[in-house]
């Protein structure tokens, strides 16, 4: 599957700007802060979108987040190996086909694509490997053939499931109990009642064929992929065993993470990932964001309405990746002004000297990406006088590289 074009990103060092430090971000498994240092290339694997609508702020949000990781990676002078997922073939997708009246496939591929003119007009960097469900029969065939010879596998009916207990470290990711992961199971595409099952928890690797739904002639029998083998059969693929992050929204944590993780442990006996990074979610003036309530507010309608995409991206990063948080139309309005603020400083012949907000700018990021603090650096900055003509071309240059907004 196609990516978007990645914006260049500025070299600091080049700059004479030095080089930044390891990051450091709340890993959920651990329940505290872990440092990501490591070899030269630094792996992350983010879980992508199931497109049946279009890009909200929450999806934004968590991109966003990973987006910044990757460029305090690029600045510490680490490649980056970033692989995304797009679920194109999953129950939401073909119910949201379904109720429209339009061809899954082509659903998948028009909402796919304004994901795409969305990111790229968010300057998000591009995955190295972007890979589709359906592009990735193969590779699920093959991890749960892999999970099959471990003893994991067992069929209810002609559906085939993975018993989540055959990983003795099954609950490491969320840290959630029995109780609590039975009623996440059920509200999050779970079927923790369905008879023949052997645990409540156990989840769907290979769904048999349903009448008029899509399905593949393969080893495993015709049919399709469940969801979390489909993440850990790609990120195996492309990043392989032990990769530095595995990031996604913060309600992806139980069951997606957790059972995507045990399937790949059982069938490599290695650690999956090193960390787990969760972005908050996004509420509307008071209500959760979502479909249901019709309030969903979408990257592509801010964009249509003519707001910079700079700005959607400062108004995005005046929130910690970590907290849940609200969107309030005004905020739109707040991120224009801080916009247009920094554009004119950087516009200016003298600033005061670069590389005292530059170091505030990595201390921040670094710092569990800390993107608030930074954008207060980058205003104070903004706000004082200087007589320093190198400054302002450095200066932009930093926010470029560090926090993606071109002025």
């Amino acid at each position: 599957m196609r990516a978007w074009t990645s914006p260049e990103v500025p070299s600091l060092s080049a700059l004479g700007l030095g080089g930044g430090d390891a990051p450091t971000v709340l890993d959920t498994a651990a329940g505290m802060p872990r440092r990501l240092d490591g070899e030269d290339e630094a792996r992350l694997y983010v879980c992508g979108i199931t497109p049946y609508d279009a890009t909200h702020l929450g999806h934004a949000a968590t991109y966003l987040a990973f987006d910044l990781l990757q460029r305090l990676w690029l600045d510490q002078g680490r490649s980056v190996n970033y692989t995304q997922n797009v679920t194109d073939v999953d129950d939401p997708l073909l119910e949201r086909a379904a109720a429209t009246g339009v061809d899954w496939v082509e659903l998948a591929e028009r909402e796919t694509q304004l994901f795409r003119e969305d990111m790229t007009a968010l300057r998000m960097l591009a995955p190295r490997h972007y890979i589709g469900a359906v592009e990735s029969i193969d590779l699920v065939v093959d991890l749960v053939g892999r999970l099959e010879e471990a003893g994991a596998v067992y069929r209810v009916d002609d559906d085939l499931y993975f018993d989540v207990h055959a990983d003795a470290g099954f609950g490491a990711v969320s840290g959630f109990d029995a109780d609590r992961m039975r009623a996440v199971f059920g509200e999050r595409g779970g079927d923790p009642d369905r008879p023949g099952k052997r645990h409540p928890l156990d989840c769907l690797l290979w769904q048999a064929e349903r009448p008029g739904e899509p399905a593949w002639d393969t080893s495993l029998g015709r049919g399709r992929p469940g969801w979390h083998i489909e993440c850990a059969a790609i990120a195996l693929a492309h990043l392989g065993s032990d990769f530095d992050v595995q990031g996604g929204g913060s309600d992806l944590v139980f069951p997606h993470h957790e059972m995507s993780a045990s399937e790949a442990v059982v069938a490599t006996g290695e650690r999956f990932a090193r960390a787990y990074v969760h972005a908050g979610m996004v509420g509307y003036e008071g209500e959760k964001m979502s479909k249901s309530k019709g309030n969903l507010v979408l990257v592509s309608q801010l964009r249509r309405d003519g707001h910079d995409p700079m700005a959607i991206r400062l108004a995005l990063l005046t929130h910690r990746y970590r907290d849940d948080w609200e969107w309030f139309g005004s905020e739109i309005a707040e991120a224009e002004a801080r916009l247009a603020s920094w554009r004119a400083a950087a516009a200016r012949s003298s600033a005061p000297a670069a590389a005292p907000v530059v170091e505030a700018l990595r201390a921040a990021l670094t710092d569990d990406l800390d993107a608030p603090t930074a954008l207060s650096a980058v205003d104070a900055w903004a706000a004082s006088d200087g007589d320093d003509a190198t400054a302002p071309a450095l200066a932009s240059a930093a926010v470029d590289a560090l926090l993606g907004v071109a002025l």
